[in-house]
C-alpha cells in the first residue's frame, strides 16, 4: 500500500490480523505490522502505543456506549437505556462490514493469553463506561452496577452470535435479544 492512503490505524489493525493468523502474535513484529501497511515504526507508533494494541479500539466503543445511555428516552428504565447503547453500536461499530474482521480478530484474541486479558481489562473498562453514563443519569450506583454488568453479558453473548459465519441478524437485534434472556433468566432467579 502506498503511504498517501487514507486510514492508517485501520490498515496497521488489518496488517496485524493478518500476520498474527499467519506467523502469530508472538512471531510478529511492530516492524513488519508497519511494512505490511505501507507505512514506518514512527507511524504505528503514532497510533498505538505497542503491538497489542493494535487490535483495540482507543475509546471509540466507549464513547458510543456512554453516549447511546445519555440519548435513552428520559423515562428508560437502567437496561432499557444498556439496550439504547447496544443498538448504537450496532449502528455504527459493529456493521456488517466490520463482521469477518471482527471474527478473526475473535479468533486470534482466543490463541493468546496476553490478548485474551486484554480484552477482559478492555471489558471492565466498558463496564465502567456504562456505570458511570448511567449514574449521570441518576441511577443509584448499585443498580448502575447491575446494570451495567448485565449489559456486559448480553454483550458478549450477542457478540458470539454475531461473529458466527452463519449468523446475518444485526448486533444490535441480537443484543437486545440477550438481554431480554438475561433480564428472563434474572427473574429465574
Amino acid at each position: 500500500m502506498a503511504r498517501w492512503q487514507p486510514d492508517a490505524p485501520g490498515r496497521l489493525a488489518a496488517a496485524a490480523l493478518d500476520l498474527f493468523e499467519e506467523h502469530g502474535y508472538d512471531n510478529t513484529t511492530v516492524i513488519e505490522i508497519a511494512e505490511h501497511a505501507g507505512l514506518t515504526k514512527s507511524t504505528f507508533f503514532r497510533y498505538f502505543p505497542d503491538k497489542r494494541e493494535v487490535l483495540f479500539d482507543r475509546g471509540t466503543v466507549t464513547d458510543l456506549l456512554a453516549e447511546g445511555i445519555a440519548s435513552a428516552p428520559p423515562a428508560a428504565d437502567p437496561l432499557d437505556a444498556v439496550a439504547d447503547a447496544l443498538d448504537a453500536l450496532g449502528r455504527t461499530f459493529f456493521t456488517d462490514d466490520r463482521r469477518e474482521f471482527s471474527g478473526r480478530r475473535q479468533a486470534v484474541l482466543n490463541t493468546n493469553t496476553e490478548l485474551r486479558e486484554r480484552e477482559a481489562l478492555k471489558r471492565i473498562d466498558l463496564a465502567a463506561s456504562m456505570i458511570e453514563a448511567l449514574t449521570r443519569r441518576g441511577i443509584p450506583t448499585l443498580t448502575a452496577r447491575v446494570a451495567a454488568k448485565l449489559g456486559m453479558l448480553a454483550w458478549e453473548i450477542a457478540f458470539d452470535q454475531w461473529i458466527d459465519t452463519h449468523n446475518r441478524e444485526g448486533f444490535g437485534s441480537l443484543a437486545r435479544r440477550a438481554l431480554g434472556d438475561v433480564r428472563a433468566a434474572g427473574a429465574v432467579l
